[in-house]
């Protein structure tokens, strides 16, 4: 959200929302990369308390609202998205599982999203992130399992020759095998609860989407 104009960027998702059929999902972040807020001039202070006047802003305004707000980092004056895309908005997705935010965006989202490296890239780290968000969402009000858990994993296909994520060392050994050995693997993801999977993978070309096909097929 640090690198967009709240409003801005709601009507932008509005409108892609439109044109696909209703096929956006809406996932928000606070951002890690210093680097990167550094390169293109977006202050890396309080990055979190700034997501959470965004969110708000744009989570209203994606629902259909006339928003007139004044915040530290925020002013709209009559804000609205006319026409909205779809009663209620496209959904919201949390790019973090870090406590603070969630207790901001747990009681709005439809799911949560976890990156490879924060959970080991196992299923087993995935099950404890799920069993704790879990607890968290169940905290917030939200419904047994209303708020849909969400991973990146990291996999390895053939010519793969290994990644990491930016300035993260992170370590975590990627999913690789057989065709039927990685469907194993990603199917064990959904009995651990994961209603979606991101695949981050290594080497990103047209014959590794290709050779994915085949997984799909198995899965």
């Amino acid at each position: 959200i640090g690198f967009h104009e709240p409003t801005m960027l709601a009507k932008q998702a509005a409108t892609v929302d439109a044109i696909s059929g209703g096929r956006l999902i809406v996932g928000l972040g606070a951002g890690w990369n210093e680097l990167e807020y550094r390169a293109f001039g977006f202050p890396f202070d309080q990055r979190v308390s700034r997501f959470e006047e965004a969110f708000g802003l744009i989570r209203r305004l994606l629902a259909g609202e006339t928003v007139d707000y004044t915040g530290r980092f925020y002013d709209v004056v009559g804000g609205r998205i006319d026409p909205i895309s779809r009663a209620g908005g496209p959904p919201l997705m949390v790019g973090s599982i870090a406590p603070r935010m969630l207790s901001i965006t747990l009681p709005y989202v439809q799911s949560w999203n976890v990156w490879w490296s924060q959970f080991g890239n196992t299923v087993d780290g995935f099950t404890r992130e799920v069993a704790r968000v879990e607890e968290l969402a169940q905290q917030a009000g939200r419904a047994p399992r209303e708020v849909q858990a969400t991973a990146a994993v990291y996999v390895q296909v053939p010519g793969g020759a290994g990644r990491t994520m930016g300035s993260d060392s992170a370590t975590a050994q990627p999913l690789r095998g057989t065709q039927k050995e990685l469907a194993e693997q990603l199917a064990a993801f959904g009995a651990a609860g994961c209603d979606h999977l991101q695949l981050v993978v290594d080497p990103i070309t047209q014959a590794s989407i290709e050779w994915l096909g085949g997984v799909l097929e198995l899965l």
